[in-house]
């Protein structure tokens, strides 16, 4: 997608990683941005994870939001340039961020022309925006299943991949990031965690410590130590990947890496980074777009009204249909790893009994 934010790679098999980018598929590294210049570098990240997941069981997805089931075996506890999230009365409340200028010109000047535009849309949908139990099935495969830039991995790449353990959602911050910012994001993340377990009935929440599913908000400055961070918990993780972790381009605004275990259909960790030079909505897009892709949404869809799974930017925050699609991959009619094809008919049953009628 050309969003404001993106996804990363999800791997399977021993503390393997994967990555998604927008629109990408099943797990991987998955990147967001408002210019052209992300859709090409995800592509290439796709093909690139397709290949090591097919040598190392890794699955992953390119688009913006993406994780890796093992990334988190080891713990993903803030190391040097990073701090550990503190509670909000912990925090200092005279930090000024040293962020480049220039970034924070850019970053602003994309979400002002947006909303120009009236893109970056915050009401979740709406009159103008209706969606039918057909849309919402044929939306539902194309985000869920498909995997528009990544090879298939263990044994086929249209299967319904999901975490089946309990999601616990961290976050942490580069020194730069100031005070209040720490305190609307953490609060914003805590809010959506709940949020996705209720529509979900899937158990995910938000953690200080022992995540599996880790938002990293940093800089240009703190990104190395991030990099550095998820290099020392995965191996196999591809240069094309490590570096863009090292030097993001500007048009990729946040990605998720997740991982796999044995199983490649089944999510075990996933990590995040957002930049934190972005203005409030962007960086909310981010964490709303990030985190959904990372339990499982791993595509994007032209078709998709109203949707932040959508490249045309028009949405911001999570929609009515999207809560729609993420109820749909966690209905235990839909068991990880099956196939579109198994899933079709049963996808339509589900769609009709959330909206209704059979058009």
């Amino acid at each position: 997608m050309q969003r404001p934010h993106g996804h990363a790679p999800i791997a399977h098999g021993p503390t393997l990683p994967f990555a998604t980018t927008h629109g990408a598929s099943a797990q991987g590294l998955r990147k967001r941005g408002l210019t052209s210049q992300a859709p090409a570098t995800r592509s290439l990240l796709r093909r690139s994870l397709r290949g090591i997941g097919r040598n190392l069981g890794l699955v992953c997805l390119i688009g913006g939001l993406a994780g890796c089931d093992s990334i988190f075996q080891r713990g993903l506890g803030p190391r040097e340039g990073l701090r550990p999230m503190a509670p909000p009365a912990d925090l200092q409340t005279t930090q000024t961020p040293p962020y480049a200028p220039t970034l924070v010109a850019h970053y602003a000047e994309a979400e002002r022309d947006a909303r120009v535009r009236g893109l970056l849309r915050q009401g979740g949908g709406g009159p103008d925006s209706p969606f039918t139990a057909r849309d919402l099935a044929r939306n539902f495969a194309t985000i869920a299943f498909q995997d528009e830039h990544l090879v298939s991995l263990g044994g086929g790449g249209q299967v319904l991949r999901r975490w089946e353990t309990p999601v616990r959602i961290g976050i942490s911050f580069s020194d730069a990031v100031p005070a209040a910012d720490r305190r609307r994001d953490t609060d914003i993340l805590r809010t959506y965690a709940a949020r996705l377990a209720r529509i979900t009935g899937h158990p995910i929440s938000f953690v200080t410590e022992a995540a599996n599913f880790r938002v990293y908000v940093t800089d240009d400055q703190g990104r190395p130590a991030v990099r550095r961070e998820i290099l020392t918990l995965t191996t196999g993780l591809p240069p094309e990947i490590t570096e863009l972790l090292h030097d993001m381009p500007l048009g990729v605004h946040c990605l998720v890496i997740g991982f796999a275990g044995a199983d490649p259909a089944r999510y075990q960790a996933a990590a995040a980074v957002i930049r934190a030079e972005q203005p409030d909505l962007l960086r909310q897009a981010c964490l709303h777009e990030e985190v959904a892709q990372g339990l499982g949404l791993r595509n994007d869809s032209a078709a998709a009204r109203p949707s932040i799974f959508n490249d045309d930017q028009e949405f911001a925050l999570l929609t009515s249909q999207d809560e729609l699609l993420l109820k749909m991959l966690y209905d235990p009619r839909l068991p990880a790893g099956i196939t579109l094809q198994e899933a079709r008919p049963i996808i339509t049953r589900i769609a009709r009994d959330l909206v209704g009628g059979s058009s």
